[in-house]
């Protein structure tokens, strides 16, 4: 009741702040210790080089799994707390029991990737010998250890669907810890754990991830008391699957977006692999500042949806004009900390030979994130407001149609050194603010449709 008179009563622009700053902590935190991953391998004593490659060009099957994990359990999440509000607690159990029976799908489709799929997957991105075995021993590990991170994203899921949000963040602060604290130990061999290099921070991410599914798994079966448990409640309902992904299912398109796009990309580079690991090493970066607007974007949906559900028009409006402003500040001071010291970065990571490359990366990609960020915030509106839609070819324009060829067209004009490679970087501000501008005619159009006509 008093989260409810909260989403009714305080002002927009307090009730933004209160709710996003937990939600923009929690995606932040998850940025940095993939950031911390690769500063630890990169200042390895041998192969760092190959090494950071080797992380770029497995990121993408790593955001993939992240992403149907997610998706499912998004679905799950809207599915279970709708249900509970029906007070069908039978029904509830299904949810519950049919996501896990689908993290086990997940798991295995995943496991097999990782014991038949790899090889081939690298190697169709490089060339060189070293990267190669190096890619494939990481990758490898992580898909075949992947139950971490399936059921950490499904039990997250649950937790939130009941209101225990708080319990999810516990694990995902857990499990970051595990890793931090593991990789370099495991990296660099230090007291009776021997060297392993990439293995080691292969290792340290999977045992992070299983350290926080474990956690959320303890939480879930003591705290969700709304419905029963069970492995009989595993039991695969058709209908009850059929639902969850009629939500899930562009949540998943949305993210795997992300993870074809990288993969692209690093075919596009292949031709210079230190271009290739600088893009990897910038991507890293640019999560980290980007997340801080989907941390956001995350507070702003459910803010301007609820005000949409009591029909109020001043607090859809103050929901979209506060969500922009905040989004607005959080990214100029993204740019302000990339453009300002991409060296310290460069440094954090031991870039090496890819140095030049991922500095000039910052330089330019970096002008794109104010729009990527009004971008984001605009998917958020748009979804508050049953603009599935909208949000979606937004996500496609990004992260496909326009981004992709424009890359690849420039690709056929550089020449060596960096300054040609610096072509292609500037693919990403024109598509941003492309994007952009269809963003706000979507976001004029909606607002005529669906907010000006309310009282």
């Amino acid at each position: 009741m008093a989260e409810s008179n909260k989403m009714k009563e305080m002002p927009v622009s307090k009730l933004m702040i209160q709710m996003g700053i937990p939600m923009i902590l929690s995606m932040a935190l998850q940025a940095v210790y993939n950031i911390v991953d690769s500063a630890f391998v990169g200042n390895m004593r041998v192969g760092s080089e190959a090494a950071l490659n080797a992380l770029t060009l497995v990121f993408p099957v790593q955001m993939l799994m992240v992403a149907v994990g997610v998706g499912t359990g998004v679905g799950t999440n809207a599915l279970l707390a709708r249900t509970l509000g029906q007070e069908n607690s039978k029904k509830a159990a299904k949810v519950a029991g049919n996501s896990l029976f689908l993290g086990v799908i997940i798991y295995v489709l995943c496991l097999l990737f990782g014991i038949f799929g790899v090889r081939v997957y690298i190697s169709s991105q490089t060339v060189d010998a070293e990267v190669l075995e190096m890619g494939v021993s990481y990758l490898r590990i992580c898909c075949v250890i992947s139950f971490g991170i399936v059921f950490f994203s499904l039990f997250e899921k649950l937790l939130q669907a009941t209101g225990r949000s708080f319990y999810s963040t516990i694990g995902q602060i857990v499990g970051a810890l595990v890793n931090i604290i593991l990789d370099p130990i495991m990296i660099y061999g230090i007291g009776p754990c021997p060297e392993m290099g990439v293995k080691g921070a292969a290792y340290a991410t999977v045992i992070g991830q299983v350290a926080s599914a474990v956690l959320l798994l303890i939480f879930h079966i003591k705290l969700n008391k709304e419905f029963q448990h069970g492995v009989k409640y595993m039991k695969p309902d058709a209908k009850v699957i059929k639902e969850i992904y009629a939500i899930g299912l562009p949540a998943i398109i949305a993210q795997a977006l992300m993870s074809i796009m990288v993969y692209v990309m690093n075919l596009i580079l292949k031709f210079n692999p230190s271009a290739q690991t600088a893009y990897g090493l910038f991507y890293k970066v640019q999560q980290f500042v980007l997340f801080l607007a989907f941390g956001l974007r995350d507070a702003i949906t459910p803010i301007i949806a609820f005000a949409y559900g009591m029909r109020s028009k001043k607090r859809i409006q103050d929901g979209i004009k506060y969500g922009l402003i905040y989004t607005i500040v959080l990214m100029i001071l993204g740019i302000a900390i990339t453009e300002i010291f991409p060296g310290a970065f460069a440094t954090l990571f031991n870039a090496g030979q890819s140095r030049d490359f991922f500095i000039s990366a910052m330089r330019v990609i970096s002008v794109s994130f104010l729009f990527s960020g009004i971008n984001v915030a605009y998917q958020g509106i748009y979804q508050a407001l049953n603009g599935g839609l909208e949000s979606l070819v937004i996500s496609l324009l990004r992260q496909l149609i326009i981004i992709l060829p424009l890359a690849g067209i420039f690709s056929l004009f550089v020449r060596n050194g960096q300054a040609g490679v610096a072509l292609i970087w500037w693919a990403f501000p024109i598509t941003e603010v492309i994007s952009c501008l269809v963003g706000y005619v979507f976001l004029k159009k909606i607002r005529k449709n669906k907010v000006d006509i309310l009282n």
